[in-house]
């Protein structure tokens, strides 16, 4: 899921629907340059993590496990030194041995991206089964997860948490809420239906206060991974019968009308655009063009992504330098699901940049079977299609500029 969140500023972790890292502004534009807390040696990227170190830090993770490289020791023991005792992970914390209280900002969010990540790297069964029952003791009513607790369901947090519960084994089918709703439930209600013309099948972040929604790129990519049930790393998926908006209540049905919506958004100028809070100046959004690159390529394989790619090949990549190892991620989850190769995205090895936001992996060595069988401990059995030239990795959800004003 989504890993949408690269281009977002988070001023606050409280904020509805800022749950992406800030790292990678939409704009290109560079985040603070004086970090106000000190890098921990075992995280990756130099920016100020207190909005986004442990979502940037897991989908690091994903991504390097996707194409083979396995990360220093000191790089997972630092994400999981930031879980709480209660299962939930905040953010950032600044001071990992202090206990969590009651004022820790733990959300869905750096939970659900955590638990991606543990069970990718492996052997970590102990706190992914603790995030994912904090993860299923903060769902709503109505199935769906918010950014923080006790805040209403929006799509791009339910698809990441449905990421996570599918990483560690679980039916999403299975978890429901006190009312029967299940996180599919929650991303249906948010879909707009194939009659509502350019925006149909559509996913609106959350409803407005009068309960209208209105199409959200960022959300609608979400949502795709989401209702397909995968996480942050979608291989290729299969051309439908029919690329239209088409009536259906089944969570396959959701996924191909979003894919669709995407796949019209960027055909017109292969990018997505998006207005940055306190500018009436658009900028292409790299991040959540990439999103929609993925999350179109999972749901009805490549048709309508190749030229996009092309374009985040000759755009994207001051964006990814500037911005750091989420926006490295992104791209990487976009050769994933493209089939293409992410050593060689316009001339950058987007694998090569990644490890070189951190602390050196324990080896860069590609996997060379077709398929490698990871134990988790008992969690899940993750299979992970790793050929030589077929690599890469989808926060998912992770999901950018939620909260802009998507043209």
């Amino acid at each position: 899921m989504n890993i949408r969140r690269s281009a977002a500023l988070v001023a606050a972790t409280a904020v509805i629907g800022m749950a992406t890292a800030p790292a990678a502004l939409a704009d290109g534009s560079k985040p603070s340059a004086s970090p106000s807390v000190a890098i921990p040696s075992g995280l990756y990227g130099k920016t100020d993590p207190t909005y986004d170190g442990v979502w940037r830090q897991s989908v690091a993770l994903v991504a390097q496990d996707t194409v083979g490289v396995k990360p220093a020791d000191k790089a997972v023991d630092w994400l999981t030194g930031q879980q709480c005792t209660n299962g939930g992970f905040a953010a950032f914390r600044a001071e990992p041995g202090k206990d969590c209280d009651k004022k820790t900002p733990v959300d869905s969010n750096s939970t659900a991206a955590a638990v991606q990540a543990l069970v990718a790297v492996g052997g970590r069964e102990g706190e992914v089964t603790r995030g994912v029952d904090w993860l299923k003791k903060a769902q709503n009513g109505d199935g769906g997860w918010g950014y923080n607790v006790g805040m209403d369901s929006d799509a791009n947090s339910t698809a990441v948490v449905i990421g996570a519960l599918v990483a560690a084994g679980e039916k999403p089918v299975d978890v429901k809420s006190g009312r029967g709703k299940t996180g599919q439930d929650a991303l249906a209600a948010l879909a707009l239906p194939c009659s509502d013309g350019k925006d149909g099948g559509a996913l609106a972040y959350q409803p407005d206060k009068k309960g209208k929604l209105a199409a959200n790129a960022d959300a609608t990519a979400a949502g795709v991974l989401g209702a397909l049930g995968t996480g942050m790393a979608p291989g290729k998926g299969k051309a439908p019968d029919s690329y239209v908006c088409q009536d259906g209540k089944t969570a396959g049905d959701l996924a191909h009308n979003a894919a669709v919506y995407l796949q019209g958004q960027l055909s017109t100028r292969l990018y997505l655009k998006a207005v940055t809070p306190g500018s009436t100046k658009s900028q292409p959004d790299y991040g959540n063009t990439a999103d929609a690159v993925t999350s179109i390529a999972a749901a009805q394989g490549v048709k309508y992504t190749k030229d996009p790619y092309v374009w985040l090949e000759k755009n994207a990549g001051d964006w990814a330098e500037q911005s750091g190892p989420a926006a490295y991620a992104q791209l990487i989850f976009a050769a994933h699901a493209t089939g293409n190769d992410p050593r060689d995205f316009g001339g950058t090895d987007l694998v090569k940049a990644l490890n070189a936001t951190g602390p050196a992996p324990s080896s860069t060595k590609a996997a060379t079977a077709d398929e490698k069988k990871k134990d988790d401990g008992g969690i899940s059995v993750w299979y992970v299609v790793a050929v030589a030239a077929v690599a890469g990795i989808g926060i998912g959800f992770l999901f950018s500029g939620r909260k802009k004003q998507q043209l």
